[in-house]
């Protein structure tokens, strides 16, 4: 049950499972996220976390139960669970490389649904350097424009929670920086927001509450300041 307070849940995920062939990745996991929440997922690399976005996503089969805005998800087609307004920024950012950057964030949009939260002005408002390079082919844009891109081209299917994998991966310390106050912008605009993330200091600042993950199952579910208080947890489970 949600504590007392809590955000009404807009994502549960129960008993989650889920294999790669005979390897048992996920083992049992169970998180929650509430309308306006960033919570994130914290854990070594090799833990499961990425395997929980497409497990929830239907890149990987699920076994369990996922709820999203009340309704089963777990087993549906990614296009399928996209529709119902849970967006997806995968790890490997996946822009297309020969469309500009406009024929990027046009992709994104989902056909028939207008007035949503986020239009191109939004976008350009939230990073000016993608409408400085509107007509300039995704390829050649550098690691950080190209995360902004993916998580701008999700935007644009006006999701009610984004599911964001290791943003910060690779980037320079600015555009750290600048991702980080983003996704805060982001959840300011009533946009839920799921973060794998491995920069305990991005999560620490960013989210409400925390789950970290260790050997495909949740080891720790807190506050960030329980988090910070919680050196055994950080020892065994966080530090390389």
């Amino acid at each position: 049950m949600p504590a007392v307070g809590a955000a009404p849940a807009l994502l549960e995920v129960e008993d989650l499972h889920a294999y790669y062939g005979k390897s048992h990745i996920l083992q049992g996991v169970s998180f929650r996220v509430g309308a306006g929440e960033i919570v994130s997922i914290l854990g070594r690399n090799g833990v499961g976390r990425s395997t929980t976005l497409k497990a929830i996503m239907g890149d990987v089969p699920p076994r369990g139960r996922i709820r999203f805005k009340g309704q089963p998800i777990a087993g549906l087609k990614p296009y399928a669970v996209a529709r119902r307004g849970l967006g997806y920024v995968p790890e490997e950012r996946a822009i297309f490389p020969k469309l500009t950057v406009r024929q990027n964030l046009a992709l994104g949009e989902k056909s028939g649904k207008r007035g949503g939260r986020w239009s191109y002005a939004d976008i350009f408002r939230l990073f000016p350097r993608l409408e400085e390079r509107i007509d300039t082919p995704g390829g050649v844009l550098s690691g950080g424009e190209q995360q902004m891109l993916t998580i701008c081209r999700t935007l644009m299917g006006d999701p009610d929670l984004i599911m964001i994998d290791e943003p910060t991966e690779g980037l320079s310390p600015q555009m750290v920086a600048r991702v980080a106050e983003m996704i805060g912008e982001i959840a300011a605009r009533g946009v839920s927001v799921l973060l794998v993330e491995q920069k305990l200091t991005i999560a620490l600042k960013l989210s409400q509450r925390l789950y970290v993950m260790g050997h495909g199952q949740v080891v720790f579910e807190g506050t960030p300041a329980a988090l910070s208080a919680n050196e055994a947890v950080r020892r065994e489970w966080l530090e390389v």
